[in-house]
C-alpha cells in the first residue's frame, strides 16, 4: 500500500490561482497533503480551491486564503507568482516564513523577450528570494521546467525536476514533494546552481516556439 504524506503537514501555494500553482496544488492534495491556495485576492483563492476539491471529488483538504494567511498557516511555502510580483510577494510574507522552507518556482522572465535568458542582479530568482528573506529561511528552487499542461492531468510526466537549494536537507525535503507530485527529481546542488535551472525555462520556451510544441521538458540520462 502506498504511503501517503502526513495529513498534519500543510503546504501553502502562493500565487496558487495561476496554472502552475493550481497544478502543483492539485497533485499534492491528491497525494494527501493539506493545501492552502494563497492569492492577493482571497476570493480567487477560494474559487481555485473549490475547483481542485471538485476535481478530486471532495476527497481532499484544500482551502483558499490571502498569501499572508496561507504562509502563516503552512509548514512549507511554495511561491508560484510571475516574476513581476516576486519581490513584493516575498516582502509581504517575510515574517511568516521564518523557520520554514520556501520552494521558489519563479522564473525571471522579462516580457516580451521570454525566449532570452535574463537573470536578476542576485543571480537568479531563488537567490533574490534568499537575499530578501535573510537568515532563518531555507530556500530551494524547483519545478521551473515542468509545463503546467502536465500538472492538471493524471498522466505520467516524462520530464525531470532539478532541485537546488541552501542545504542538502532542504533539497531532500523538496525532493519528497517532487515525488509526491508524481515527478522524478534530482538534487542539482547549491542554490547558486538555480541560475541554470531557471535559465532553462527560456530555452524550453524557445524550443516550443521553434518546433510547434507546448510542453518541452528535460530528462537526466546516464544515472541509475
Amino acid at each position: 500500500m502506498e504511503e501517503k504524506a502526513p495529513l498534519l503537514l500543510t503546504i501553502a501555494v502562493l500565487g496558487g490561482t495561476g496554472k502552475e500553482g493550481k497544478g502543483l496544488a492539485y497533485r499534492w492534495a491528491k497525494a494527501g497533503y493539506k493545501v492552502i491556495i494563497g492569492s492577493r485576492t482571497p476570493e480567487k483563492a477560494v474559487t481555485a480551491a473549490s475547483e481542485i476539491i471538485e476535481r478530486l471529488e471532495g476527497s481532499s483538504s484544500v482551502v483558499g486564503a490571502s498569501n499572508l494567511e496561507a504562509a502563516q498557516q503552512a509548514d512549507i511555502v511554495v511561491l508560484t507568482v510571475p516574476y513581476a510580483a516576486h519581490k513584493s510577494t516575498l516582502e509581504s510574507v517575510k515574517d511568516a516564513l521564518k523557520g520554514k522552507l520556501l520552494i521558489d518556482v519563479t522564473v525571471p522572465l522579462v516580457p516580451p523577450k521570454v525566449t532570452k535568458v535574463q537573470m536578476p542582479p542576485a543571480g537568479s530568482a531563488a537567490q533574490e528570494a534568499k537575499q530578501i528573506l535573510g537568515e532563518g529561511v531555507e530556500v530551494c528552487a524547483a519545478f521551473q521546467n515542468i509545463s503546467h499542461e502536465h500538472l492538471l492531468t493524471d498522466e505520467d510526466v516524462e520530464c525531470d525536476v532539478l532541485v537546488t537549494g541552501t542545504s542538502k536537507e532542504a533539497r531532500a525535503e523538496t525532493l519528497k514533494l517532487v515525488e509526491a507530485a508524481g515527478l522524478k527529481g534530482w538534487d542539482a546542488g547549491p542554490i547558486e546552481n538555480s541560475v541554470v535551472v531557471e535559465g532553462l525555462t527560456s530555452v524550453l520556451i524557445n524550443i516550443n516556439k521553434q518546433y510547434g510544441s507546448t510542453h518541452a521538458g528535460i530528462k537526466i540520462t546516464g544515472v541509475k
